[in-house]
């Protein structure tokens, strides 16, 4: 299969499930999230295989224009699927939630007006599929921008509730404001080469007369990118969105935009990292000043918060500065280390895991107990000792405790930066995972040494939670030993 298609079947997909929705009976709209799922998890055996031009030379789509634009190899594969694997679970977790939603977007016992909330993340797939395979910064910038609305409505889609229409009033001016930055960049930089395809760049910035307008550009985009990916100096939306808006859109903002924009980066940076590009040591100096002050703010922002879905925020900004240390320790595939750009994507990849597992356990503890603060936990090993269990995984793995996925995600980045020697973020790395520690361990605390509140009821888990956290925190546990599933993804 063509591997253009992918992005039209998931389109198709959002497109039908809008108009299944336009017709369907007020009462219930969880069959069209489990439509979306079902469609969802087609797409991803679809994805496994898909060919580009590479693969099957022979085809006569292969001779398209198309593929000037559009880029399929590995590493597109795995963003794809990683898209498609977070839509799945981010749908997965909608249906669970939509109790919530229908109180805050309609009459109660109506869900006439949550049908929309599982088809739009659809779109967003789409989007992030066309980023992982933008080979022109226009059409980056065009598949940006459709992820990036799609988000503006998720954010504000509670418009019953006032934090959560404050929380869609802030990305949309912030986002605006970091649209204006890319273009600009993208403007500086097509003045500076003369191109906007990526793979023309590395024979064009050969070939100027002065780095300083490139340098221009490649900063704006830059400061633009931050706001995707919540890095400094554009995290400041990334606290008050969370919190406010619906827990599932939080969820598919720290996992699926996140790694979008990672992804979009690291093909935008990699003609300027490129051996022998003269402005090499000026974008890796930058990145590392942005992965410093990054961990920096994420971490000790974090140690104070009392409301968990903060917490998940500012710890959101902590691993985006790891993230940056890595591509600012840039280094191609060795037989013994990970290249930045694979050790980037694994890191993403265990991310996944632990967050989207977390979010789901987050999501019940709002349903049935109606809080997000970190005392809304107390007692849950009495309550539920085995969700207790696995969110005591899912937060070791995100402070990087040893025989887990955030271990070794961490460890790559780790020897990344020693490789480089970067040790000014070796050691505020160090300082920041320490940090890690306190303030991932205090919701453990709550769970186990708080007592439970008076009135306090058991937590029963719906089947669609139970198996998404029992899942995710096994495979926390296996690829923190045996992490060659993701490896062989990656390969």
């Amino acid at each position: 299969m063509p591997a253009y298609l992918l992005e039209a079947f998931t389109v198709t997909l959002g497109l039908i499930l809008l108009m299944a929705e336009a017709f369907s009976s007020k009462t219930s709209k969880a069959w069209i999230g489990k439509a979306a799922a079902l469609g969802l998890t087609g797409l991803i055996v679809a994805a496994f295989f898909a060919v580009g031009p590479i693969q099957k030379p022979e085809a006569e789509w292969a001779s398209w224009p198309l593929w000037n634009f559009y880029h399929f190899e590995g590493l597109a594969r795995f963003y794809k699927l990683f898209a498609l694997f977070t839509t799945l679970l981010v749908v997965l977790l909608s249906v669970d939630f939509r109790s919530v939603l229908a109180k805050f977007t309609e009459e109660p016992g109506s869900e006439a007006g949550t049908g929309e909330f599982y088809a739009l993340p659809v779109f967003a797939c789409a989007g992030m599929m066309w980023m992982a395979s933008a080979k022109d910064l226009a059409g980056a910038f065009v598949a940006l921008e459709l992820v990036t609305i799609s988000f503006y409505i998720l954010v504000a889609f509670m418009r019953r509730n006032v934090g959560s229409l404050e929380a869609g009033v802030k990305y949309l001016i912030l986002g605006a404001l970091s649209t204006g930055f890319l273009v600009y960049g993208i403007a500086w930089i097509y003045g500076s080469t003369g191109t906007m395809n990526l793979s023309d760049l590395p024979s064009k910035i050969h070939h100027l007369q002065s780095p300083i307008p490139l340098l221009f550009g490649i900063a704006l985009v830059m400061v633009a990118m931050s706001f995707k990916v919540g890095a400094v100096p554009m995290q400041v939306w990334i606290p008050d969105v969370y919190q406010g808006a619906p827990t599932p859109t939080t969820a598919f903002l720290s996992v699926g935009s996140k790694a979008a924009g990672f992804i979009l980066l690291i093909r935008f940076l990699t003609p300027f990292l490129a051996e022998g590009s003269p402005v090499r040591t000026q974008v890796l100096g930058l990145l590392l000043i942005l992965a410093c002050a990054t961990l920096l703010f994420g971490n000790l922002a974090a140690i104070p918060q009392t409301n968990f879905k903060r917490l998940l925020a500012y710890s959101s900004i902590a691993h985006a500065g790891f993230l940056l240390l890595a591509l600012a320790a840039w280094a191609p595939d060795s037989a013994n280390l990970l290249g930045s750009a694979k050790a980037v994507s694994f890191y993403l990849a265990t991310y996944l895991l632990m967050t989207l597992g977390t979010f789901f356990v987050l999501a019940q503890i709002r349903i049935q107990a109606d809080g997000e603060r970190i005392e809304d936990f107390n007692g849950l090993g009495k309550r539920n000792p085995l969700l207790a269990i696995a969110l005591t995984i899912l937060l070791a793995a995100l402070a990087g405790v040893p025989l887990t996925a955030g271990f070794l995600g961490k460890f790559f980045v780790f020897s990344l930066a020693v490789k480089a020697q970067l040790w000014w973020g070796v050691g505020l790395g160090f300082v920041a995972a320490a940090a890690g520690f306190y303030y991932y361990f205090k919701t453990i605390r709550a769970m186990w040494w708080q007592p439970a509140a008076s009135d306090a009821k058991p937590l029963v888990l719906p089947p669609i939670t139970r198996y998404a956290v029992a899942v995710l925190t096994v495979a926390v546990l296996v690829i923190g030993v045996w992490p060659n599933p993701i490896l062989w993804l990656l390969g």
